[in-house]
């Protein structure tokens, strides 16, 4: 064979071998890792075991909780709007309860508990009253641990989508419960009605961000009730039990 059809020969080869390094070079240029392993995404297990960690964790929060339509069991024989408090581990909490008294308008009622001491007003000039433990209304002096144990016993948990809450992004975590599972953060509910728990965990750190309860947690409660409770975890806060040693 002579040279000139050698060349003829090898140049569709050249062509080809030209044309392979230029689409590797658009590519990147770089040859894929064949010992990497692509990020896979976390299950819903995952998510809620991760979740659990965070809040068993808690030293201090701030929290809000709104009985968002406002039919919920009697609170002392109000009716409930709002409750704002602070905790501190391991049995600190304060908590600023906004209601609707029929005859006084709305009035906010306050409740300290620090240890085994707990004192409650009833308005905001109302001197301090001791109040027995065992007759708050919501353990949230505790609610890390509480909430840890309550993620476990969910069942049908699915992932429901992600959504901004406070300008962070999270992923939305739904699944269902009954209302004695609650009664470790929520005393003396009432056994027997179905709860959907839906949790919005920070799509970083998986910190809770917000949750609802949306059922009946007691028998008073109109059916559809539906209580959110926003947390901000690790803040500072301040509790300190008044002196009521010199009385009212």
């Amino acid at each position: 064979m002579n040279s000139s059809r050698l060349v003829r020969h090898r140049l569709p080869l050249v062509g080809f071998v030209v044309g392979v390094l230029l689409f590797a070079a658009a590519c990147g240029g770089e040859a894929a890792d064949p010992t990497a392993t692509p990020e896979t995404e976390l299950s819903v297990d995952d998510l809620v075991s991760s979740a659990a960690e965070k809040l068993a964790a808690i030293s201090t929060a701030k929290f809000e909780m709104v009985d968002e339509k406002q039919s919920g069991a009697k609170f002392f024989g109000n009716t409930l709007k709002t409750v704002n408090g602070e905790i501190e581990s391991p049995d600190s909490v304060r908590m600023l309860v906004d209601v609707e008294n029929p005859g006084m308008g709305f009035v906010e009622i306050e409740i300290l508990a620090v240890g085994d001491q707990s004192l409650m007003k009833f308005s905001r000039d109302a001197p301090w009253v001791p109040l027995p433990r065992d007759q708050v209304p919501f353990n949230f002096g505790e609610i890390g641990v509480t909430m840890s144990e309550i993620l476990p016993v969910m069942r049908d948990v699915t992932i429901a989508g992600r959504e901004s809450v406070g300008g962070a992004q999270t992923i939305r975590v739904d699944g269902n419960v009954l209302s004695e599972e609650m009664s470790a953060l929520i005393t003396s509910v009432d056994a027997g009605h179905a709860i959907t728990l839906s949790l919005w965990l920070d799509e970083a750190d998986h910190t809770l961000r917000q949750f609802r309860i949306d059922g009946q947690l007691f028998d008073d409660d109109a059916p559809g009730t539906s209580r959110m409770v926003t947390m901000e975890i690790d803040v500072p806060v301040d509790i300190q039990l008044p002196d009521v040693s010199a009385g009212p």
